[in-house]
């Protein structure tokens, strides 16, 4: 059975039982403690909390979850059940059926037959396990189920309790478990051996509240819930392994092409060997979560999200190269698993182009920075060998891990190919460490969530009323107030407050824009408003200063938005669509939307490209935006369901969760259809003029364009037309040519410019014969120690001493020269090849240097140079050197 058979399978058999199909959230949603969706209950979070209440008609609900965990990456391959990526199928209910439904539910599907809906499975080799004093789950699997006690097992806490890792909603679980048969391991049940017996389910019975803690099962268990509610989540890639017959998830529909792939790509062959084995596995599952990450919108990065990303692509490269690969494989596998998902995932489709730009793009920077962590390597292994050791340190080979990605399995290849070890003992040590940080700031996130238990009641009962589309005052009643973090029941003046009314027309920030301004009025009572926030995408508020009077719960007050704020605001919004219209149509439909933000008078606009545009790029797109303005299209919104919005060819972002009825704002027909909820000017002649400010790079794969719009454009525009007024009176030539005359400038003063420094290079190096003359002569030596005017640049120095030292030809001879420049004191030593050949070594010469004159340096034995902040130390330092010279001579 395919793994898109056993996804619709899993759908159908839930829907039928009346429970409403979620599509799967993006892999980021904007929570604090998850860099990434890791369970299937994550989307679901709210409303087991408490936050909201479940908007579902019956009260339960299913779907297919994207999931992505990246703890131990490194243990990818070497376990033959894990998956960075995983699709997480899971039922829920929110205070509707428990245990006995849930179980129920799970058991049918599992053992019923194909042709009835199900997957098949033989009862005689399902087992379950329950915690340990959870009596109900254990009666109803034997006496309604019919499950013999034998294979019903008790664990603890740590097995069989599952809560969020913070204090919240938590339960017993029972998990269900296949035998796979002697040949995978011992006989006993789960208890004895998970590598047999695998687990395929798990039902979770969320009735308790839990307190602080850390870990599986050092916490305190509260009390009961108000409502007992049913969490579970069945891993799709095991029941995919187990009907499909195959041994591992990486050998399963989905992946196994990917394998078959990087053998024809590296020559290698899958299944001969362990370690070739595991770099199979590691390619297979690292490209599609690769993939599923650049869909939903993730590019790589030094950090976060894109750090991940990063660290995917580059294992899938190392790896490849492994197994032989000497040129790009990238587009081989992402082409590969985009055409395994696409039935499942049909959004791949239209993204395709854009995933591979991301992908290929990465790979080809990655390969010119393996060659330098190779030359890193390199010097490393120089550095032991000249040392007379045999190993390469743990900190070493850590550099290469931390700095260049290297994995310990690639040093540890290069290293014996050079006839050296590694000590992997530091190495893990250091590991060890930096995941203990990691772990530690994970920890930390996790605990600094906030707090929004005190919006709960208004979020669940009292949303707001947005009327701000029609109306910029609105009559509204005070249902909430907030003071230094308390409820109250009235504010006074001075006081800086939470204000949530029942209805507003003010906009909280969403989508890019951010929150009006305005006031809220009660006769004398005036209410500075400074910012509107949204909390559980239903309850407004206000953020305000009490400018006078006083304001108390259930006061009716006029809700007032600043009217040149929201027209500035709604200009710079609906130029954001514009601008992006207008850069699909010059670079191509890869240049997504990456992120924007739009305050009155400006905005700013992040998009997915892997180049820089050029100046006449950035011009086309300029002037197609206020092509749009000045055509002067009616701007139209439209209120559709989320099906109907995507036929429509309606954009949606990366990361956004919209709900079955979404508004789309339409521009021009096809030139520019958003789902946005945001403000917006009546016609696209009201934005005024917009001025393209640049392009910039916001991180790898991510590109940046400001503009200005309406009057701060037209404020910009003067500005410029100014000061190229001004440049053409000094030029005393008209403003067109100005560009030209100011290149011919330019280029006039670099020419002076290197006149002027080949003159500098020439009486710096006029000097060589003078400063030749003053050296001194020890033995067989010629010694020449010199300070320099102050001002000579350690550059300078260099070019002197290289100058001197091939003059003296084959004679030995030792340069050092020095000088002030910049408050510092660069010094710089060279010496000719007989010379170093007679035991000279100029880095030596420069470490002693710099203990006379507080500084420090390091190079080649015959160039070296440091700093140093004490030129009183000069004199001696050379005295030393003249010391160290005297006992080779």
């Amino acid at each position: 059975m395919q793994t898109h058979e056993i996804r619709e399978r899993f759908t159908n058999h839930f829907v039928k039982a009346g429970h409403q199909a979620v599509p799967s959230a993006s892999l980021i949603l904007d929570d604090p403690n998850l860099l990434f969706v890791n369970a299937g209950m994550v989307p679901f979070k709210p409303y087991f909390l408490g936050q909201q209440n479940p908007p579902f008609a019956n009260g339960t609900a299913t779907s297919i979850q994207k999931c992505v965990r990246t703890l131990d990456i490194e243990e990818v391959g070497i376990t033959t059940r894990h998956n960075t990526f995983f699709q997480m199928a899971g039922n829920f209910s929110f205070g509707q059926y428990f245990k006995e439904g849930a179980i129920k539910h799970a058991w049918s599907l599992l053992t019923d037959s194909i042709e009835d809906g199900g997957y098949g499975f033989d009862p005689e080799k399902l087992w379950v396990t329950v915690y340990l004093d959870d009596d109900e789950a254990a009666d109803i699997w034997h006496n309604q189920i019919g499950l013999p006690l034998e294979r019903i097992q008790r664990l603890g806490m740590a097995d069989n309790y599952w809560s969020m890792g913070v204090p919240g909603p938590c339960g017993p679980s029972s998990e269900i478990y296949y035998d796979r048969g002697p040949e995978y391991g011992n006989e006993g049940g789960p208890a004895a051996d998970d590598s047999r017996y695998l687990e395929i389910w798990n039902l979770v019975f969320m009735q308790n509240e839990r307190g602080e803690g850390i870990g599986k099962d050092n916490f305190e268990i509260i009390g009961p819930l108000p409502k007992k509610n049913i969490d579970t989540g069945m891993g799709v890639e095991r029941v995919a392994c187990l009907l499909q017959g195959v041994d591992n998830v990486y050998e399963t529909d989905l992946l196994r092409p990917v394998i078959d792939a990087a053998q024809e790509q590296t020559g290698a062959v899958y299944g001969k060997t362990r370690e070739d084995d595991i770099r199979f596995r590691v390619i297979a599952d690292h490209s599609r979560t690769a993939m599923m990450l650049i869909l939903d919108g993730v590019t790589p990065g030094n950090e976060g999200r894109g750090y991940i990303l990063r660290r995917l692509l580059r294992r899938i490269i190392r790896s490849a190269r492994l197994l032989g690969a000497t040129g790009q494989t990238m587009e081989v596998f992402i082409n590969t698993i985009m055409d395994t998902m696409t039935p499942s995932y049909p959004e791949i489709a239209e993204n395709r182009e854009r995933i591979l730009r991301v992908a290929v793009t990465e790979e080809k920077a990655f390969l010119k920075t393996l060659e330098s962590g190779t030359q890193l390597f390199e010097e490393a292994a120089a550095k032991v060998k000249a040392g007379g050791q045999t190993t390469l340190v743990g900190a070493d080979a850590f550099a290469l891990h931390d700095t260049y990605g290297f994995p310990i399995d690639l040093t540890l290849e290069m290293a014996a190919e050079a006839g050296l070890e590694v000590d992997t003992a530091g190495f893990d040590t250091l590991m060890a460490q930096q995941r203990s940080r990691a772990k530690a700031d994970s920890q930390a996130k996790k605990h600094g969530h906030a707090d929004l238990s005190i919006y709960r009641d208004w979020v669940d009962n009292k949303p707001t009323e947005f009327l701000g589309y029609d109306s910029l005052e609105s009559d509204s009643t005070v249902i909430g107030l907030i003071a230094d973090g308390q409820k109250v029941n009235e504010v006074h003046a001075g006081q800086t407050v939470e204000v949530i009314l029942d209805a507003s027309p003010l906009y909280a920030e969403a989508g890019g824009q951010i929150g009006d301004r305005g006031q809220i009025v009660m006769g004398d009572t005036v209410l500075r408003v400074n910012d509107v926030q949204k909390i559980g995408k239903k309850l407004w508020v206000h953020r305000a200063t009490v400018e006078s009077g006083g304001l108390g719960l259930g006061d009716t007050v006029a809700a007032q938005v600043d009217a040149a704020w929201r027209h500035a605001a709604r200009q710079a919004h609906s130029g954001t669509h514009l601008i992006h219209a207008a850069l699909r149509e010059v670079l191509g439909p890869t240049a997504v939307q990456a992120g924007s933000m739009n305050k009155p008078g400006y905005l700013r606009f992040d998009f997915n490209y892997t180049e820089s545009l050029t100046a006449d790029q950035l011009a086309r797109i300029e002037a197609i935006t206020n092509e749009a303005v000045d055509t002067d299209w009616k701007v139209n919104t439209i209120e559709t369901s989320l099906d109907e919005a995507k036929a429509m060819g309606a954009m949606a972002l990366f990361g956004e969760n919209y709900g079955s009825e979404v508004r789309v704002v339409e521009i021009g027909g096809p030139f520019s259809m958003e789902l946005c909820g945001g403000t917006h000017v009546a016609h696209s002649s009201q934005i005024g003029p917009i001025a393209i400010l640049g392009e910039s790079s916001v991180g790898s794969g991510v590109r940046r364009i400001e503009a200005y719009s309406g009057l701060n454009s037209f404020n910009y525009l003067s500005k410029e037309r100014a000061t190229l007024n001004g440049l053409a009176t000094a030029l005393k030539a008209p403003s067109q040519e100005v560009p030209d005359r100011v290149e011919q400038l330019v280029a006039k003063l670099k020419e002076a410019e290197k006149r002027i420094e080949d003159l500098r290079q020439a009486q710096l190096l006029a000097r060589s014969a003078e400063l030749k003359n003053s050296a001194t002569r020890i033995g067989e030596f010629a010694v020449l120690t010199a300070t320099l005017p102050e001002g000579t640049s350690a550059q300078d120095l260099r070019t002197l001493a290289t100058d001197l030292k091939n003059q003296y030809g084959e004679q030995p001879a030792v340069v050092v020269l020095a000088s002030e420049a910049d408050q510092k004191v660069p010094f710089v030593v060279a010496a000719t090849k007989t010379a170093v050949a007679q035991g000279v070594k100029s880095g030596d010469l420069v470490k002693e240097i710099g203990t006379y004159v507080a500084g420090r340096g390091g190079g080649k034995p015959d160039m070296a140079q440091g700093s140093g902040s004490d030129a009183a130390g000069l004199p001696n330092a050379f005295a030393a050197v003249e010391d160290i010279v005297r006992t080779l001579g």
